[in-house]
């Protein structure tokens, strides 16, 4: 009796395409649960947690009420933040102030004062948002939530009533 006959079937009975796709499987499942590899980001890795402050300003934020937003921001004492579309969850805001709108008017010798914005767009806000929270410090910067934090970084900000980006201008390590 021969080992492969003419329809190519091992020893009469398995068709060799058959049992090569099942030899696949079998070791397609041997390596997914006895040798599953690592998991978790490279980032995480002997690194411990500092505290951190993130120093966001905004921009043209179109709010009805801006002394309501500043004092859910105060009361609540936190906000979800993503940063690059990546969810980290709740974090402090430590403080929050308002911008006052201006701008570059120039002055008949040639220099430019900036001045009160006169237009009367009420409903345009521009804030600075102090947060803090905890962050691995890497030898390439601050990570938070598996994302790296550096100045220009866009954060999204999400509460109960309020949805909208900022932008990083300053980061502090506290020790």
């Amino acid at each position: 009796m021969a080992i492969l006959d003419s329809k190519g079937r091992l020893f009469g009975k398995i068709n060799i395409l058959d049992f090569g796709a099942g030899l696949v499987i079998l070791l397609v499942i041997v390596g997914i649960f006895f040798f599953p590899g690592t998991t978790g980001s490279v980032a995480q890795i002997n690194n411990q947690l500092k505290p951190v402050e993130v120093d966001l300003v905004v921009r043209g934020l179109n709010v009805r009420d801006p002394e309501a937003l500043f004092n859910n921001f105060k009361k609540e004492g936190k906000t979800n933040i993503i940063i690059r579309n990546q969810p980290h969850g709740a974090i402090a805001v430590k403080s929050v102030q308002q911008l006052p709108r201006t701008l570059a008017v120039p002055q008949p010798d040639g220099s430019i004062k900036e001045l009160p914005d006169p237009r009367g767009n009420n409903f345009s806000t521009d804030m600075l948002l102090t947060l803090e929270g905890k962050a691995q410090v890497t030898d390439t910067g601050p990570v938070i939530g598996n994302s790296k934090l550096k100045i220009g970084v866009p954060i999204e900000l999400e509460g109960f009533n309020y949805n909208f980006n900022a932008t990083v201008i300053d980061l502090r390590i506290k020790q």
